[in-house]
């Protein structure tokens, strides 16, 4: 390896991005392929995810869209040997899937805190499962878990624990699974965001101008901004990073 800026490069890497049709799972994988790496974008939604990964080819980036459900077991194996028969190898992989769910905790309905747990925590645990496998028998691999700084603080004003349990569990689990697989040579972190300006901020835009004023910076985040911190966790520059939280929140959490 080269210089430091040759460090960051994606080159020959093999990346595989959940939630990767819009938001921040779309800038991501943007990101990541920007930087030199062969990128499968997973969603639920598969259309939007192989008109995503259309765009993406169009700039002369190597992508392939996967449609998958990442609550379910089967589904998540069956999109990392997808990925493996078209480039034979897994380098990255982002975990970044997720809901939000807001409701006060009296009222909150068991099915809704299941639904945000099981995409939110359940489904981290079982991509970084399948994705840990070829990692750990390559000896080599870099996953990212996206969390959020809702797993430090109590979002406010509205009321979300599902979502924050689940964030928080997410952190957790990164550092779990970063102490039993660094002897693999398989790195593990996770990025926390702030507010970042995705379609899953729109139902609470009218509170956008409250979150805004919470922030240092006094502004939304770009998922771009996010993507960045992806790249470097992704890379050699990041070679001694590993149970990591990065925060990416324009400094709401200092408050």
């Amino acid at each position: 390896m080269g210089g430091i800026l040759e460090r960051f490069s994606l080159r020959d890497k093999t990346a595989f991005v959940t939630g990767a049709a819009r938001g921040i799972g779309r800038g991501i994988a943007r990101g990541l392929a920007e930087a030199g790496a062969r990128v499968a974008l997973v969603d639920r939604d598969g259309e939007t995810a192989r008109g995503t990964a259309g765009e993406l080819a169009a700039e002369g980036l190597e992508c392939l869209a996967l449609q998958a459900d990442v609550t379910r077991q089967g589904e998540v194996e069956a999109a990392i040997e997808a990925l493996l028969e078209r480039w034979g190898r897994l380098d990255i992989a982002v975990n970044n899937a997720g809901i939000c769910h807001n409701a006060p905790s009296a009222e909150l309905a068991e099915q809704d805190w299941d639904r945000v747990l099981d995409l939110d925590l359940k489904a981290v645990f079982l991509c970084a499962q399948a994705e840990g496998r070829p990692m750990i028998a390559r000896g080599s691999g870099s996953i990212i878990n996206i969390a959020s700084m809702s797993a430090q603080v109590v979002n406010f004003p509205q009321p979300q624990a599902a979502y924050n349990a689940a964030k928080a569990g997410v952190v957790q689990l990164t550092r779990s699974l970063a102490a039993e697989w660094a002897q693999f040579g398989v790195r593990v972190n996770s990025i926390s965001p702030g507010y970042v300006n995705t379609d899953l901020l729109q139902p609470g835009k009218s509170l956008h101008p409250q979150w805004i004023e919470l922030t240092p910076q006094k502004r939304l985040g770009e998922p771009w901004e996010i993507a960045g911190a992806a790249v470097y966790l992704a890379s050699e520059a990041a070679s001694f990073c590993t149970g990591t939280d990065l925060v990416v929140d324009g400094g709401y959490t200092l408050w």
